[in-house]
Parts: C-alpha cells; structure tokens; sequence
C-alpha cells in the first residue's frame, strides 16, 4: 500500500525536513507541499490524497480549523512546535501528533499508524474484495477507538452478540462492530469455521468434539446442525464410505 500525502506547513524548514522524510519512506507518495492551508484546500479539490502532514498553528486558517472544513475523511498526522495544541489535535480522529523538530524514528512511527488506519479503512469499505494477501498473517480491528493488529494465529474464536462481535484471542477480547459475513471475507478459509450462527472457531484452537459441541480455549461451544458436516469435511473427520446407518 502506498499513501498519496500533502505537506501543509508555512515553515520552509519544517517543510525540508518532512519531504526529505518522505522521499526516504518507500509506503508513502508526495503530492504537493503547501505553505497554507487555503492554498492546500485549493489543491485538493482536483488532487485527491490520502494523508495529510499539517501544522496545526498557521496564519489564516490553523490546522485544525482547516480540518473541519474537510468533506471528505483524510488520514491526518498533525505536527506542531507547541505541545499543548496535542490534546485538541486528537478531538479530530488525528492518527498521530508530531512535535517539532521531528525526528526520523518519530516519523516512521507515525506513518505506520496511518497505514494501519488506511488498511483497516479499505477493509470495512469493501470487506468482500480485500481477501488476506499471500502470507498475511493478521487483521486490524477497530475497539476501543484504537486499530489493534491481531494475528491469526492468536485468535481462538468469533462470538456474535447483537449488532457487536466478542474477538476471543490469547490474551485479550476485543468488542468490534462487524458483521459475521465481513469477517468470514477477511478470514483465511484454511485457518476459521464458521461452526454456528453465532460463532466462527480457529480450527488450530480446537481441543475435542463430543456432540454437537467444541471445546476452543477450554469454552464448549455449540454446533448449529448447518454447520456441522462442513466442520466435519473441513477436520476431515468424515468417512466418504460409511453408510448413513453407522
């Protein structure tokens, strides 16, 4: 994934040192740089982006107030000299706050985020077109307004519950607002079953069957009728020569 950005900052130094950061930063793609934010919503309206560097304290339009009059939702890294301003950066859904001079390592740290935010938005937008790429191994979801990146390998398992899904992982649960038909789309097939209406299991978390019940991380969980004979084909654990009888 590569992020189409816009340097908006009225300080030529500043300036340098963020367009000297991006050229070196392969995921991330420079448009334009801009001294004010006028001139930068002028820009954008032919010049779609993904990404904004903006300084929150400029003459005429601050950073945040030029945030507000955005109609469409752009990733946003805020960078300022004055750490106070920080606090009020964030009532704005900013993905991260630079305070000047900005470091390299600091920067990085911040373009990753935006990239996490960017991938998480691009699955929600369209969760059927965006299986997992060759060799991902994790997803992002978002709870407790954060983006967390959960491997697959430490999930266990999905439980519905109203319009919310419990994550069940190895070391926490997560309250997502997703729908059982997204998340099927952004699992590996190989890895989850969907076992009921209400649950999908790692089939590596699987400990025994006994009934119409699985054991996951030591929870029995229960089999929808629909469901079983697929779970059965997937553990192959169904024997294509026995008679319906047996």
């Amino acid at each position: 994934m590569k992020l189409k950005c816009l340097v908006i900052d009225d300080e030529p130094l500043a300036q340098e040192v963020l367009v000297q950061y991006i050229a070196d930063c392969p995921s991330l793609e420079l448009l334009n740089v801009c001294s004010d934010a006028i001139a930068a919503g002028e820009y954008l309206r032919s010049h779609p982006a993904d990404l904004l560097f903006l300084d929150i304290s400029m003459p005429r339009l601050s950073g945040i107030r030029f945030v507000k009059t955005l109609t469409q939702p752009l990733l946003v890294i805020f960078t300022t000299a004055y750490p106070e301003f920080a606090a009020e950066g964030f009532e704005y859904n900013a993905v991260d706050y630079l305070l000047k001079p900005v470091s390299f390592e600091r920067f990085m740290k911040a373009v990753n985020k935006a990239l996490e935010w960017a991938e998480f938005r691009r699955q929600k937008e369209h969760p059927a077109e965006v299986p997992p790429a060759p060799g991902c191994d994790y997803m992002l979801l978002r709870a407790d307004k954060k983006i967390h990146k959960v491997d697959f390998s430490d999930i266990h398992f999905f439980e519905a519950t109203g319009d919310y899904v419990k994550v069940h992982t190895r070391d926490k649960m997560l309250l997502i607002h997703e729908t059982f038909l997204n998340l099927m789309a952004q699992l590996p097939d190989k890895q989850f079953a969907r076992v009921h209406k209400s649950f999908i299991v790692s089939l590596a978390q699987i400990r025994l069957i006994e009934g119409n019940q699985v054991e996951v991380a030591g929870r029995m969980i229960p089999i929808g009728l629909v469901y079983k004979e697929g779970l059965l084909e997937t553990l192959n654990l169904v024997n294509p020569n026995a008679s319906s009888n047996h």
